[in-house]
């Protein structure tokens, strides 16, 4: 399978401060372990554009992108929330995010890959439709499901979540709408707090407690996800690709392995390959442990690639 790489180095100049977690070392962990393994060698790599205001429009009102532009700071920081922070370059950082989406959904449309990683931070799915929060300024996921809708009309879009976050900010932008259907896990009760207990008939919500490991999260996926899949039949697949599941990540107390990864991402390649004609894009979220970071994403890109899993 040709799967495209798409990153951006402008990517690494939004910066929280030397103690944030998001870090642009996040992306530099990527990188090198990818190349240590050969594997970013298999992969189609080149640079993302910034999403346009159009793009950005489809899913966040004029309110929420004048508001963020006011808050960007011409030096320093500027606070969004409590752990969110601009520099003078997030704004672009963050519009490369959504516009790196927004690239593997037309690489994928036109046949110019099966599949697409976007390397690529902030992350997005915290951010609501009117709402920067949680690291995130635009949701990256749900602009790309726009522009596939916009552009190319796709009618039943998937977007697949398995950081150990649930993705609040694209339930909050998609919610009760019946043609994408949102299958989130994450660790209950944690972060956002929002939408944690909402019932919306496109939302397939599968909580995991604290001390959740491969077993059982697989389970899980398998009862909860495939079912809502098979009968949605998508005609695009999204994937949200946070890697902070991880035993070894600090930010929280699920503990998947590296294979665990790999298992969830074949997972997704075989449901594109059956129902989507293998069109699948995947977007970084996060993965904050640097080495579990970069062996995570190479375990990912190895099931995308079609290569076999190696410890």
């Amino acid at each position: 399978m040709i799967t495209s790489y798409l990153t951006h180095p402008d990517c690494h100049h939004h910066d929280m401060g030397p103690e944030h977690p998001e870090s642009p070392l996040r992306l530099d962990a990527i990188r090198a372990q990818l190349m240590r393994s050969g594997v970013l060698q298999h992969t189609m790599q080149s640079d993302a554009k910034e999403a346009s205001g159009d793009q950005l429009l489809r899913v966040h009102p004029q309110a929420h992108l004048t508001r963020l532009d006011a808050t960007a700071p011409d030096c320093g920081h500027a606070a969004v929330d409590a752990d969110t922070l601009m520099n003078p370059h997030s704004l672009t950082a963050a519009r490369l995010a959504a516009g790196a989406a927004v690239k593997a959904v037309d690489q994928v449309f036109r046949g110019q890959a099966d599949n697409v990683f976007c390397a690529v931070r902030p992350p997005g799915h915290h951010a609501e439709a009117d709402d920067a929060m949680g690291f995130c300024f635009y949701n990256n996921v749900a602009v790309a499901a726009a522009h596939a809708r916009a552009s190319y009309a796709a009618q039943r879009i998937a977007i697949l979540d398995f950081d150990v976050h649930q993705c609040n900010g694209t339930i909050d932008i998609f919610k009760d709408d019946p043609d994408v259907l949102i299958c989130t896990s994450f660790q209950y009760p944690f972060y956002p707090w929002r939408y944690l207990d909402a019932r919306h008939d496109n939302v397939i919500n599968t909580p995991l407690a604290a001390g959740t490991a491969s077993a059982a999260f697989r389970q899980a996926i398998e009862r909860d996800w495939l079912p809502a899949l098979h009968e949605f039949r998508p005609d695009l697949v999204l994937v949200s690709a946070g890697f902070d599941a991880h035993r070894e990540d600090p930010m929280a107390e699920l503990c998947l392995e590296d294979d665990d990864y790999y298992w969830v991402t074949q997972l997704a390649v075989d449901i594109a390959a059956r129902y989507a004609g293998g069109k699948l894009v995947s977007v970084l979220e996060g993965g904050y442990d640097l080495k579990a970071l970069g062996r995570s994403v190479e375990a990912h890109l190895r099931a995308l690639l079609g290569l076999a899993y190696t410890a």
